[in-house]
């Protein structure tokens, strides 16, 4: 390849990625080790309309990224996250359903010896379907095993291999003597951009249920610290009014001061026997009287107003 050819792909690529900067606000920014060139098409393949995927030399984004941050300064939160092996998925719409998909176009693989572990491996106890005479294999890695009709059967889970750990040669084996590919490969998000703010995937996951209960426990949270600090906020504003209203109550009833509903709890306490009497009694049926051989329903008496109740409501109506 000539010089002249590298260097118009180079201003394509440029022009290409500052294009994708602009158009789109969000992007996913990915890890992609251990995906294959087929597995990549496919990835593309099922975001097509929903998002694009841009590979590229992490120098080649950063120069383009830097010389872009005069026109668009939010750029500039993306630049310490372009190191290793990764990859920008630009989106327009909902970043969920993108990441569901990423998570759909995930392909199994084998543990290959030297490979760092992703997550816990555990062999489940049951049948192996190994031969009784490669029951020594299992005994050097400390696997308890049995033989049952023919065959080898492990009796206790095993957790064989832990997140981070490098997988050696005798779990690689086992694990392939087994058929088990514990291991699944795919975009990795590493990063959320969106519109200059960054945060973890794992938002994505959050429900709106989710998202109003830790708003509900951030306002819980204001107004204990409000209150306790005495300033004043929307959120300890129904409390302090509360507070102040009990305080003016329990001051009427034990002083000669009194309003509308402080009248009515003295009342209560005068005589407590008039308010449950009253509460007990309830109106009888309404008695038949005969006139003329026809029967006749007595005149209802007007039913009693009940009682206003006294409350916190009071202060308010």
């Amino acid at each position: 390849m000539s010089g002249a050819d590298s260097a118009g792909r180079k201003q394509a690529y440029f022009a290409k990625l500052i294009q994708l900067l602009d158009e789109f606000p969000k992007i996913l920014i990915v890890g992609v080790d251990n995906v294959g060139s087929n597995q990549m098409q496919k990835i593309r393949k099922s975001l097509r309309g929903k998002g694009v995927v841009l590979m590229g030399k992490n120098t080649m984004i950063r120069k383009a990224i830097r010389g872009h941050i005069q026109n668009n300064a939010k750029l500039e939160t993306l630049l310490p996250l372009v190191k290793g092996n990764v990859g920008f998925v630009f989106v327009k719409d909902d970043l969920s359903f993108v990441k569901k998909l990423l998570s759909e176009n995930r392909v199994a693989a084998p543990a290959r010896v030297g490979s760092i572990a992703p997550n816990d491996v555990v062999v489940p106890a049951g049948p192996t379907g190994l031969e009784p005479t490669q029951t020594a294999f299992l005994q050097a890695l400390n696997i308890s095993s049995r033989i049952a009709k023919g065959t080898i059967e492990i009796v206790n889970d095993v957790h064989l291999i832990t997140a981070g750990q490098k997988v050696n040669n005798s779990q690689a084996s086992l694990l392939q003597k087994l058929n088990i590919n514990p291991f699944s490969y795919g975009f990795e998000i590493q990063m959320v951009y969106d519109d200059g703010t960054l945060y973890e995937p794992k938002v994505l996951e959050l429900s709106d249920d989710d998202i109003l209960q830790k708003f509900h426990n951030g306002v819980r949270n204001l107004a204990c610290v409000s209150l306790q600090l005495g300033i004043p906020t929307v959120a300890s504003l129904p409390h302090s009014l509360a507070r102040g209203y009990k305080n003016v109550l329990a001051v009427a009833l034990a002083t000669s001061v009194s309003f509308p509903a402080a009248d009515k709890i003295k009342q209560y306490l005068a005589n407590p026997g008039a308010f449950s009497a009253a509460v007990a009694s309830t109106p009888a049926a309404p008695a038949k009287e005969q006139k003329g051989g026809k029967e006749t329903k007595a005149k209802e008496e007007p039913e009693p107003e009940p009682e206003e109740e006294v409350g916190m409501g009071g202060l308010f109506d």
